[in-house]
């Protein structure tokens, strides 16, 4: 990429940061850290997201079980179901709500039984290496590699051994704004701390040309 290309690239980038750059995470309510509760948020978040519904609905599902009081796999557990199911309808999230409900109590008792209820655990077991943590959060309910693609483009933020957590959507957002679709490539163009947000920006750029046409005409 030559130096012009590089900074019309940074443009670009600093366009799109400033237009759609807020993580899917912080859209939910959630204020990420490295500590058990806001990182099973993430968890559920993941798990709504990873099913073929529109992503505005699996954000706000995610909300509403929080506002609801399942923030936690505790709490999440001990829920009964037809409450889960009541939290998901709220957010109009309703195609797949009762399999739904179970897989979320399931995935909450798989949490607590195998990691103490703590995703940091998880990190652990995974020695830090990005694609064994992806692999591990594949054997959560309903979570799969779409799932586990989603939940680690949101834990870089934190985790930085999954960074650059960049594929899917987002470089298919990368090549609508003209922009390299190398993942390292792509992660040079900003700072290591704002690659979640980056590829939250990018992922709604491949869920949405017209938004590229807003970023980039």
């Amino acid at each position: 990429m030559s130096t012009e290309d590089t900074g019309n690239a940074r443009n670009i980038v600093a366009a799109l940061l400033d237009r759609a750059g807020t993580t899917y995470a912080t859209e939910a309510g959630i204020t990420l850290r490295d500590t058990p509760a806001p990182l099973y948020r993430v968890l559920v978040l993941g798990t709504l997201l990873s099913t073929r519904v529109q992503a505005s609905l699996a954000v706000a599902a995610a909300h509403a079980l929080v506002e609801d009081g399942m923030g936690t796999p505790e709490k999440m557990r001990d829920a009964p179901w037809q409450h889960r199911v009541d939290a998901l309808d709220r957010a109009h999230y309703t195609r797949v709500d009762e399999q739904m409900a179970t897989a979320l109590g399931d995935g909450a008792q798989q949490l607590l039984d195998t990691y103490d209820g703590d995703l940091r655990r998880l990190r652990t077991a995974a020695g830090d290496d990005a694609a064994r943590i992806r692999d591990l959060l594949t054997a959560f309910p309903r979570v799969g590699p779409t799932g586990a693609s989603i939940i680690t483009r949101e834990l870089q933020a934190v985790w930085p051994e999954l960074r650059p957590a960049l594929d899917g959507k987002a470089l298919q957002g990368a090549e609508r704004l003209g922009l390299p679709t190398d993942p390292d490539k792509l992660a040079g163009l900003v700072d290591g701390d704002d690659l979640a947000r980056f590829a939250a920006a990018l992922t709604r750029v491949g869920l949405d040309r017209s938004l590229a046409e807003e970023i980039a005409p």
